[in-house]
């Protein structure tokens, strides 16, 4: 499982490293930027759906995850067809996700810590890739390789992955609509807030590294600490000291601080909404995944930016919609 687990991690952090570098270095003189940006989001979270519900059937997650990662390698190639090269690296990236994500899911069984852990590295990757996409000196072309190589290390588990998958289950929609409905409206919430939380110091030197990685540590952390300690406990304590950093976050302590809370349920809620539909589970994903997407829009249309008042009362909104869906997955 940790080889698994380490290549799915190391995996997740270079595709989405791959698929900001590509992004900011090829095209951010195109004359619809934004369009790109809109198409890649679009294919990259929406996509997952659809894309978990074929990998539902297939089972071969591994092999799902690779072809994402090939995906993204040969965006690379089509740099002279703008639309076509962001559509490619965003359906290779929605493609690594589930595959990979599933792979973790079996792996990890009934615990969320090890999901956690691996959405964790994403953050980070489009962090660095953004960066090096905007200006630092890294051949354009030393990527690809590096994204066929993860694919290869992807398929070297195959006779492990198919050993552990269960067999399917019909979901129980009736059952399961209405706290499968609140998970992804804490997801667009989540993804709202993400987008449009702005702070008066994000600008100030290395408290930009420490909110990225802060969003990080709080994927990674949630998953464990609700293995430990609870999954409604977890989600309770972070939101509300959540709710209260966000008050002050006009400090860059509290700021990071609630930034890192608001990420720790994350890993909850991927791990709810599998639970909600255990032979369906690829699907479910993408559903959270879509959430994303729903959430980036308003910043994609110019919506304002939130205060730490408005984050606030969003994160305890996140909290009233979350413990319901907690508390029927934990009883599944």
């Amino acid at each position: 499982m940790k080889r698994t687990l380490t290549v799915c991690c190391a995996g997740h952090f270079l595709v989405d490293l791959g698929c900001a570098f590509l992004l900011f270095r090829a095209f951010p003189g195109h004359w619809d930027w934004a369009g790109l940006l809109i198409l890649y989001n679009f294919c990259a979270f929406a996509m997952q759906m659809p894309l978990g519900l074929l990998a539902d059937g297939w089972k071969r997650d591994g092999a799902v995850a690779a072809a994402g990662a090939i995906l993204v390698a040969a965006a690379y190639a089509l740099t002279d067809w703008p639309v076509l090269a962001v559509w490619t690296a965003g359906l290779g990236n929605a493609a690594f996700h589930i595959g990979a994500g599933l792979e973790t899911l079996t792996l990890s069984g009934e615990r969320a810590g090890p999901l956690g852990l691996f959405v964790s590295p994403g953050a980070v990757g489009l962090f660095v890739g953004t960066l090096l996409g905007r200006g630092m000196e890294l051949p354009f072309l030393i990527l690809p390789p590096v994204l066929l190589a993860v694919a290869a290390a992807l398929l070297l588990f195959r006779a492990e992955r198919d050993e552990l998958h269960t067999k399917p289950e019909l979901p129980k929609w009736k059952a399961v609509g209405v706290p499968l409905a609140a998970l992804l409206a804490v997801v667009v919430l989540r993804s709202f807030v993400g987008m449009n939380l702005t702070f008066p110091w994000k600008g100030e030197g290395r408290w930009v590294l420490l909110l990225t990685f802060a969003v990080a540590a709080g994927k990674a952390a949630g998953g464990y600490l609700a293995d430990r300690f609870g999954m409604r406990r977890i989600a309770l304590a972070s939101l509300l000291l959540c709710a209260g950093s966000m008050l002050l976050s006009g400090s860059p302590v509290f700021g990071t601080m609630a930034v890192l809370l608001f990420n720790m349920t994350m890993p909850l809620t991927l791990w709810a909404a599998a639970r909600l539909l255990p032979g369906a589970r690829g699907f479910a994903f993408g559903i959270l995944t879509f959430g994303l997407f729903l959430g980036f829009l308003p910043s994609a249309f110019g919506a304002p930016a939130l205060t730490g008042r408005a984050a606030a009362i969003l994160s305890l909104t996140s909290l009233a919609l979350l413990l319901p869906g907690l508390r029927k997955a934990v009883r599944q």
